[in-house]
């Protein structure tokens, strides 16, 4: 069975490149996940043989929690917040030599940037809800958490159905204070067991993408707040056009408990939830004619939230190189 060793960007979300989110843990209203920016065209489908995937992804987001709302941010409570961050990532993976079979086997590294402005609308203290402070902004820019996934297990059902595994890590080296409004980072390793599916339809010009993955987060031992684990689900359906792609992302964000610590407790485990729904482009090349070159273009507003951000303006771009 003959597979494209062309999988560009599937390769990439296949090892489990949850873009994260802002500077802001479950505690400020968003985690790492970024609902619809998770799954890319091929998503499930690991190379068939040994080559290396640079990916350079830029997502930006500018989204808010209503100022009547009260969120958690680091060792306090906020009424409202708006956020605006720009993240870079920066990829590179090696699918290694497995030889013939159905299993191919991938390990990527991710080194991330960000830049990121917050403002809440007051501060409040005490069981009361005093305000402390008014009109609090803050901004940060630099090296976001590192993210890397050891293995990445694809499994090939078919020429036209594949099936990526991986357990990713996204480790705490971002700076962190718990006195600040941005972070760079957000004190916690997260743990992120992931499941990639796709299934082309090339009679059709169609392909269809799912991810779905668990995130397990470990308590911010600045603030003692735990996060309660996320169940993240995107999809993806993508008509071909010759070169050209065009299709709908959709994704969800679901709290599979109640958050715990001082300030979730005060906010009865602020458990959130949201879905999020827009359209992709694609474009597909070679670079000098011989190295598969890919970008895509994605707008996925915020449909619905419950004590997340809720954002009209998130977009994400993407270029994928295999060499």
């Amino acid at each position: 069975m003959k597979r494209a060793s062309t999988a560009l960007a599937g390769a990439l979300v296949a090892g489990g490149l949850c873009l994260p989110s802002a500077v802001y843990a479950t505690e400020g209203a968003l985690g790492r996940p970024v609902s619809g920016t998770s799954v890319s065209p091929n998503a499930g489908l690991v190379p068939n043989q040994p080559v290396w995937i640079a990916n350079l992804q830029q997502l930006y987001l500018d989204g808010s929690v209503n100022g009547s709302r009260e969120v958690p941010v680091g060792g306090r409570v906020t009424a409202g917040i708006d956020a605006r961050l720009a993240l870079t990532l920066a990829t590179l993976m090696k699918v290694w030599d497995t030889g013939p079979g159905a299993w191919n086997f991938a390990s990527s590294f991710t080194l991330p940037y960000i830049w990121t402005t917050a403002h809440s609308s007051a501060t409040l203290s005490g069981p009361s809800g005093s305000v402390t402070s008014r009109g609090t902004s803050d901004r940060a820019s630099n090296l976001y958490d590192l993210y890397f996934s050891p293995i990445i297990a694809g499994y090939h059902f078919s020429q036209t159905s594949h099936m990526a595994l991986s357990f990713n890590v996204w480790a705490p080296t971002g700076h962190y204070d718990k006195n600040a409004l941005s972070n760079p980072g957000l004190n916690t390793w997260t743990f992120v067991p992931q499941v990639a599916f796709t299934h082309l339809m090339p009679q059709y010009g169609l392909e269809f993408n799912a991810v779905a993955a668990f995130q397990f987060y470990t308590r911010n031992t600045a603030t003692d707040y735990q996060n309660a684990p996320l169940f993240t689900l995107d999809l993806m359906g993508v008509k071909k056009f010759g070169k050209w792609g065009a299709g709908l992302v959709m994704g969800t964000v679901q709290q599979l408990g109640d958050d715990t610590g001082p300030t979730a407790d005060r906010l009865n485990g602020f458990r959130g939830h949201d879905f999020a729904m827009g359209p992709i482009v694609t474009y597909d090349t070679k670079l000098g004619g011989k190295a598969p070159l890919s970008f895509s273009l994605r707008w996925v507003p915020t449909v619905t939230s419950t004590k997340r951000l809720d954002s009209t303006a998130t977009v994400m771009a993407t270029a994928t190189l295999v060499f």
